[in-house]
């Protein structure tokens, strides 16, 4: 057969209880951007797909919602372990992803490649997930924005030099844009479009 068991298992072991848990999680840290969440469920993705980010994958994409994978997780045995338990479909078209997946170090591409809404549905827009080496320890980030009450601090280890202009231009198609969640490991936090990120002096 030569099916890899790694596909068949590390899916949630109580899916709609484990979904609905990681769901209001992220609920949450849409709602209190930069706020890390730390996902309980046992899932266990393959390789270099990360705990948090497997589980925000089983809990958001299914057979409707397109999904794109950066080259190192389309090389991998995710592609597979993703269509057989959310049995969402792939695509290679940045601008038709309603979720896309990045792996740690993977070179990010201009935000502007994927689905940014439009203004009458700017929720049709892609949420672009992105997988860090650790999310405390890195250079600091000041975020203002709806769901902080004056300022809130993330220092996020990997995120590339450009992020931030990205970002930036990103914010500047306001309603439309995507959303973006920073993963590492079991835990993540929400960066959702209305938050403005800027360095902070040390």
């Amino acid at each position: 057969m030569g099916f890899d068991t790694e596909v068949l298992t590390g899916g949630f072991a109580e899916p709609v209880f484990h979904a609905q848990s990681v769901f209001k999680m992220l609920m949450h840290g849409m709602a209190r951007p930069g706020t890390i969440q730390t996902v309980q469920p046992d899932v266990a993705p393959p390789a270099p797909l990360g705990i948090a980010a497997g589980a925000i994958a089983l809990t958001l994409c299914d057979h409707d919602t397109p999904v794109w994978l950066s080259q190192g997780l389309t090389k991998s045995a995710v592609p597979e372990w993703l269509s057989f338990h959310a049995g969402a479909p792939l695509t290679t078209e940045k601008a038709e992803a309603r979720f896309a997946f990045t792996e740690a170090g993977a070179t990010l591409c201009p935000f502007g490649l994927f689905a940014s809404g439009t203004q009458e549905y700017p929720d049709r827009s892609t949420t672009l997930i992105i997988e860090l080496s650790d999310l405390e320890g890195g250079r600091r980030l000041a975020l203002i924005g709806p769901g902080i009450q004056t300022v809130t601090e993330i220092a996020p280890v990997g995120l590339p030099e450009t992020f931030l202009r990205l970002w930036t231009e990103n914010r500047a198609l306001f309603p439309r844009g995507i959303d973006i969640v920073l993963t590492s490991a079991e835990r993540f936090l929400c960066l959702p479009r209305t938050t403005k990120i800027t360095a902070t002096e040390i």
